[in-house]
C-alpha cells in the first residue's frame, strides 16, 4: 500500500511538472521577442522580396517612399505595429480623419502576394510594412538599418481606436502626451516627427487653420517666418483646392536629410505640429543638438539616431508567438 501511494504521489508530481513546463512554453511563445533574421530559415527571400517591391514602386513614383514611411507610423500608433491599418473595413482605421490621404497599400499587397507564392502563410503583413518603411528610407538616401521581425497580424481595425492619433493642430503638450503614452521618449518623439517629414508632401487640407485662422481671429501662426508665410499662402490660397500638395521639407522633398531640422528652428516648418517642437524646451534642445555649432552637435548623426528610433517604434505593442495571425491577404483577416 505504501509503495502504491509513493508511486501515485510521484505520478502526480510528474504531471504537475509537465503542466508547468507546458504553461511555461506557452507563456514564452506569447512573450516571444522580435529578432533579426526571423525568416532566415522559414522564408530566406522575405526581406529581399519586400525590398524589390519597394524599389520598383519608388522608381515608378518617388513619392511612394514617403507614403510607406507614413503608413508605418500610423499603423504603430493604433493597436501597435500589427498591420491593422492595412485592413479594409467599412468602419476601420482607414476611415479615421487622422488617416486621411494614406497611401502605399498597393506596394504592401504586391510584396505580400509575391511572398505568398514563395512562402505561403509565413511572412506577416505587419513585418512587410516595417521592412517596407526601412527600405523606403534607404531608397531616399537615408540610413539602411536592420529591422527585427517576428510580428504577427492583428485582427482588429476600428475607426474609433484611431481617433486619438497625433493631430497636425495639437499643441505640444498634447503631442508629447500622445507619444509618451506609447512609451516614446522626447528625443525619439523629435526624431520620428522630423525624420518622418523629411521626405514627402502634405495636402492643403491640413493648412487653413495655421495660415488663416490660427487663434480664431483670421490670423496666422506667429511661429511662421514672415518670409516663409507668403510662400505657404501662395501654395494654399483661401478657397483653393484642398487636395493640392506641398513639400514638407521645402529644400529636399525626395531626399532623407537633416534640412528639416533647420527649417523647424528658423520658422520654416510646413506643418503646425513640426513648428510646435520648438515650444517644448526638451524637444528644442534635441533639435539644436543636431544643427547647432560644433560644441552642441551630438556624436551620432541624425540619420543613425532616426534609424534607432524607428526600431524602437517598431516594438510598440507588437503581437508575437501565438497572438494574432499571418494574413493571406493584408487587407482582410483570414
Amino acid at each position: 500500500m505504501l509503495c502504491f501511494r509513493l508511486h501515485t504521489s510521484a505520478l502526480l508530481i510528474f504531471h504537475l511538472i509537465l503542466l508547468l513546463i507546458v504553461a511555461s512554453n506557452g507563456q514564452q511563445q506569447q512573450q516571444q521577442q522580435l529578432q533579426l533574421g526571423f525568416y532566415s530559415q522559414s522564408c530566406p527571400v522575405a526581406e529581399v522580396t519586400v525590398r524589390v517591391a519597394v524599389k520598383q514602386a519608388v522608381e515608378a513614383d518617388k513619392s511612394a517612399a514617403a507614403r510607406l514611411l507614413r503608413l508605418s507610423f500610423h499603423d504603430c500608433f493604433v493597436e501597435g505595429c500589427d498591420g491593422s491599418i492595412l485592413l479594409e473595413t467599412s468602419d476601420g482605421e482607414r476611415q479615421a480623419p487622422g488617416n486621411a490621404g494614406l497611401g502605399g497599400f498597393n506596394v504592401i499587397e504586391t510584396a505580400k502576394s509575391r511572398l505568398e507564392s514563395l512562402c505561403p502563410g509565413v511572412v506577416s503583413c505587419a513585418d512587410i510594412l516595417a521592412l517596407a518603411a526601412r527600405d523606403a528610407v534607404a531608397l531616399s538616401n537615408g540610413p539602411n538599418y536592420d529591422v527585427p521581425t517576428g510580428r504577427r497580424d492583428g485582427r482588429v481595425s476600428s475607426r474609433s481606436l484611431a481617433n486619438n492619433l497625433p493631430d497636425v493642430n495639437d499643441p505640444i503638450e498634447v503631442l508629447t502626451s500622445k507619444f509618451r503614452a506609447k512609451g516614446v521618449s522626447i528625443k525619439d518623439f523629435v526624431l520620428l516627427s522630423a525624420g518622418g517629414h523629411t521626405i514627402g508632401t502634405t495636402a492643403c487640407f491640413f493648412m487653413p487653420k495655421r495660415l488663416y485662422n490660427f487663434t480664431g481671429r483670421s490670423d496666422s501662426d506667429p511661429a511662421l517666418n514672415p518670409q516663409f508665410l507668403p510662400q505657404l499662402k501662395s501654395k494654399c490660397p483661401p478657397g483653393g483646392n484642398v487636395n493640392d500638395r506641398l513639400a514638407l521639407d521645402w529644400s529636399s522633398e525626395f531626399a532623407f536629410d537633416d534640412h528639416i531640422l533647420g527649417n523647424i528652428l528658423n520658422g520654416s516648418a510646413v506643418l503646425a505640429s513640426d513648428a510646435r517642437l520648438v515650444d517644448d524646451r526638451g524637444a528644442r534642445q534635441v533639435l539644436e543638438s543636431y544643427v547647432g555649432g560644433s560644441e552642441k552637435k551630438t556624436t551620432s548623426s541624425f540619420g543613425a539616431d532616426f534609424a534607432e528610433a524607428m526600431v524602437r517604434m517598431g516594438n510598440i505593442e507588437v503581437k508575437t508567438g501565438s497572438q494574432g495571425e499571418i494574413r493571406k491577404i493584408c487587407s482582410k483577416v483570414n
